[in-house]
């Protein structure tokens, strides 16, 4: 069976994106890439909410025609441009960034079905409401936490709206020379996939 992951930058207070969306607290250094480049070698679709979409859609198409990209940024702007992209939003009419899919209702029933067919894994950036959504839908297998060592005070939490207790096993953690922790868990309940 196919999993959900979530591989999300957050703070020490646990936001995703600061008060005005800034993201410019996040460390992108080389070890961030060769962990982006390896999670994107083992999966097979993106998840995206709206917002995510058309930000990841108006970046990645023109840094893969930009010369002055560098080149660990062109590896990874070729898996992001050509892997299937899932787009969850009631008020999108239409993607067309190359390889989307606009899924407008139905997300339980949709991903569990994705969930059974073969294939590789699928993970979700960004896409704070949608990370919500699938994690109160139980359809989130693994979380990788990338915790970066800053403290906004204030900023769009990732878990908002989450109203019940979600107990987690730690897998295992990764320490980055920036001082970025990246922290892999399952939702107790869920065998690891082998």
């Amino acid at each position: 069976m196919r999993k959900v992951i979530l591989s999300n930058s957050v703070t020490l207070d646990g936001f995703f994106e600061g008060p005005n969306k800034e993201l410019d607290w996040h460390i992108v250094d080389g070890e961030i890439k060769e962990y982006a480049i390896d999670l994107l070698s083992k999966v097979d679709a993106l998840l995206f909410g709206r917002v995510t979409y058309q930000l990841m859609a108006d970046y990645w198409p023109a840094a893969a025609t930009n010369p002055s990209t560098p080149k660990s940024d062109l590896e990874i702007a070729d898996k992001m441009n050509n892997l299937p992209k899932i787009v969850f939003s009631k008020t999108l009419q239409e993607v067309k960034w190359n390889n989307s899919r606009l899924v407008k209702e139905n997300i339980l029933e949709e991903i569990s079905k994705m969930k059974q067919q073969s294939g590789k894994d699928m993970v979700i950036f960004g896409s704070g409401s949608i990370v919500s959504t699938f994690m109160q839908f139980g359809l989130i297998d693994e979380y990788r936490i990338i915790l970066n060592p800053v403290v906004l005070g204030n900023g769009k939490p990732l878990f908002k709206g989450i109203n019940e207790k979600q107990n987690l096993k730690l897998l295992k953690t990764k320490v980055l020379g920036s001082g970025v922790v990246i922290l892999n868990y399952q939702p107790k309940g869920k065998e690891e996939k082998k």
